[in-house]
């Protein structure tokens, strides 16, 4: 989910910031619930996805550089005047469409660039592809008018295949790459040293947990990787951004690992008093993922299709003024990405007071996020397929 964003890094404001038995869960997998909150209320993407154009507005320069240095729009439409282009994990809108519109427009200042005499009209189809569970009457809907592009939604998991052999001449992945495909299993079973017992994430967890998130991020991102190897054709570019943690630090150093150590906290409050289980909370954990420089290297050079043009850590600096976090904007951003599974996984009569909780708790910690990392914590890498 390209705008599915959890765990970018708060959004900053000026100012002063005011067990049940068994060895595993019966719980069937969270895949359905993976999509963001749709329509236009108080909570919703559309509303609340801000932060993920900042990520996408800070590395814009660096993405117009290397398509004007590096891809060959002339060679790819030798064969054909279509260029298509896809966004993996495109959710809902607004921010896919200004994405694909920027993109598009430094391809064909390429090829102007290339082609200067030629009179040939190259034209575009852009692909939007996301869960099934995604609300694509929403993302169709506010589709801009007179695009200069035609549009196609594809429906369906990027772990595995979407598009035929050599289709795909642009891909693109903005906040998705992070979540994924599934919980590690060992973190549901009682007897293994991974059970995740009083967590919902590997923030503050044991080794053995954060392994098993590493291992399941591994596995997914061999997985997308092939699938697009398969999809893009020889030359062809693909640009992703994902939350990203410098090379050896812990999670628990990023400020975002505040937010999911006092929902925690908040559904252990909540389960004392008898408005959740216990083991409703030991047996629910956030299939997100933040990698490191290094481990995306080793899944690239794993895979081996691609060459790497850009593999660097990035801050954003609208995000990163002069500040303090503005938690409530914070809050309704994670709500809006993360909703669907709470609710899936715990009843959506609970939601409103877990994420009130969270909010006070993190005003009332406010000096320790504020004074948490928030510089270097995105991913851009650019790669070819060779």
């Amino acid at each position: 989910m390209a705008e599915v964003a959890s765990d970018p890094t708060p959004l900053i404001r000026s100012g002063n910031g005011s067990g049940g038995g068994g060895s595993k869960s019966a719980r069937p997998p969270l895949s359905d619930s993976l999509h963001v909150n749709s329509g236009d209320g108080a909570f919703s993407y559309t509303r609340n996805s801000y932060y993920q154009k900042l990520g996408a507005d800070a590395v814009k320069g660096r993405i117009k550089g290397v398509i004007t240095m590096k891809l060959d729009v002339e060679k790819l439409s030798s064969r054909s005047n279509i260029i298509r282009m896809a966004d993996f994990g495109c959710a809902v809108g607004p921010n896919t469409f200004d994405t694909m519109q920027d993109i598009l427009h430094f391809i064909k200042q390429k090829y102007s660039l290339q082609c200067p005499e030629s009179d040939k009209t190259v034209e575009f189809l852009v692909f939007f592809n996301d869960q099934r569970s995604n609300d694509f009457n929403t993302l169709f809907t506010s589709l801009p008018r007179d695009t200069p592009y035609f549009a196609a939604g594809v429906p369906g998991s990027f772990h595995r295949r979407c598009f035929p052999e050599s289709s795909i001449h642009f891909a693109h992945c903005s906040y998705a790459l992070h979540w994924l495909s599934g919980v590690p299993e060992e973190l549901l079973d009682r007897n293994s040293s991974a059970w995740n017992k009083g967590r919902i994430h590997y923030t503050n967890a044991p080794d053995e947990v954060v392994r098993a998130y590493a291992a399941r991020f591994a596995k997914d991102m061999s997985d997308f990787l092939s699938a697009r190897a398969t999809e893009i054709v020889h030359g062809g570019m693909m640009v992703l951004i994902v939350p990203g943690i410098p090379n050896g630090m812990s999670y628990s150093q990023l400020a975002t690992s505040a937010m999911y150590k006092h929902m925690a906290s908040s559904f252990l409050d909540m389960a004392r008093e008898g408005l959740v289980s216990e083991e409703e909370v030991d047996s629910f954990n956030l299939p997100i993922y933040t990698p490191s420089p290094e481990e995306m290297e080793a899944a690239v050079e794993k895979n081996g299709q691609f060459g790497i043009e850009i593999l660097e850590l990035t801050s954003n600096p609208d995000a990163l003024a002069d500040g303090r976090v503005d938690m409530e904007a914070w809050v309704s951003h994670v709500r809006a990405a993360n909703e669907g599974m709470f609710v899936k996984h715990f009843g959506d009569d609970v939601i409103d007071e877990m994420f009130d909780r969270v909010t006070k708790k993190l005003f009332m910690f406010s000096e320790q996020v504020n004074s948490a990392y928030k510089d270097l914590t995105q991913l851009l890498v650019v790669l070819i397929r060779k």
